[in-house]
């Protein structure tokens, strides 16, 4: 992995709008009175007559998102991922899903790495809710590059898009993200004994995962798989014919995730054991956001475990 500083996805996402606004004039941002946790007040300092505090009303703010979508701008609509995803769920689904309109919303906090905000901020349900909504794109980038690349294939896709940024600062693993592309995964280590499907801050997890697992003598193939809808398929089919099995990871819930996402293709077209590590049929609790990590086995160890215990290590 990269020497270069951490940084946190939504600090990325931040930086990558001001850059959008730059190149194209459609680019507004909307904000739920969060733009420092956001980090939409960097685009806000850029582009100030672009960039819209709707307040603390959620709902609001994705209609009018929607509205100016319907008028040619290409709005991004921030909050935390618990208020984005649950506080509008209807607005998200109705005014915005079923008329298929050009809405992408940018959800910071997700997961048990929020910390201290504790359980009624830690969305671990984003994902399910958002794969339900027909047509809509879901994204969770790993780092810095994957962020960025991420916001602007967003922008350059013609549709609703929901991409899940993180609140801690997390290590690079891309220098560049040349080739980006919605619904493609990326093989970022090859293996021949099990593979390691990840989305999110996991991905950084897995690969150093692999590496303990290497001196073990089991060979495990990594995947970033940053769309987790529309799903890569193909690489998730060949990663099963390759290897036999497979561990998925993800800081959401192992109820209507990444790990659905890849056994609901398996079942069908190639079934193999599969692992799914995430957080179980529980709330999480305030805390540091790495302790939660580790409490959660949302970690190198955690999927070491998973994968010993799929491979009868």
């Amino acid at each position: 992995m990269s020497d270069m500083k951490k940084i946190a996805t939504r600090e990325s996402c931040g930086n990558a709008l001001v850059e959008l606004g730059k190149l194209h004039e459609d680019v507004v941002v909307l904000d739920a009175d969060l733009a420092g946790a956001t980090k939409s007040g960097i685009f806000k300092k850029a582009f100030p007559e672009r960039h819209f505090n709707c307040g603390i009303a959620e709902a609001d703010m994705i209609g009018v998102a929607a509205g100016l979508s319907t008028m040619g701008y290409v709005p991004f609509a921030q909050s935390f991922a618990m208020f984005a995803a649950g506080r509008a769920y209807e607005q998200l689904r109705n005014t915005v899903g079923y008329p298929h309109l050009n809405v992408k919303v940018c959800a910071t906090h997700g997961g048990i790495s929020v910390g201290e905000d504790g359980a009624s901020h830690q969305c671990c349900e984003d994902f399910a809710l958002m794969r339900s909504i027909p047509g809509m794109v879901v994204m969770c980038p790993c780092d810095d590059a994957e962020a960025k690349a991420a916001v602007k294939a967003a922008y350059e896709h013609e549709g609703p898009v929901y991409m899940r940024l993180g609140r801690l600062a997390v290590e690079q693993l891309y220098t560049d993200c040349a080739g980006f592309a919605i619904g493609k995964g990326r093989v970022l280590r090859e293996g021949g004994d099990v593979a390691i499907i990840a989305t999110g801050l996991m991905v950084q997890e897995a690969v150093r995962a692999a590496e303990v697992l290497a001196g073990e003598g089991v060979s495990a193939r990594v995947i970033d798989m940053c769309t987790i809808k529309p799903l890569d398929e193909e690489l998730v089919l060949a990663a099963a014919r390759d290897c036999g099995r497979i561990v998925t990871c993800e800081e959401h819930s192992v109820i209507g995730g990444l790990g659905e996402a890849v056994c609901s293709c398996l079942s069908e077209r190639c079934p193999v054991p599969v692992a799914r590590l995430g957080v179980n049929d529980e709330y999480g609790h305030s805390g540091p956001g790495a302790e939660l990590l580790r409490e959660f086995k949302l970690s190198c160890e955690g999927i070491c475990e998973k994968v010993r215990a799929l491979c009868g290590k």
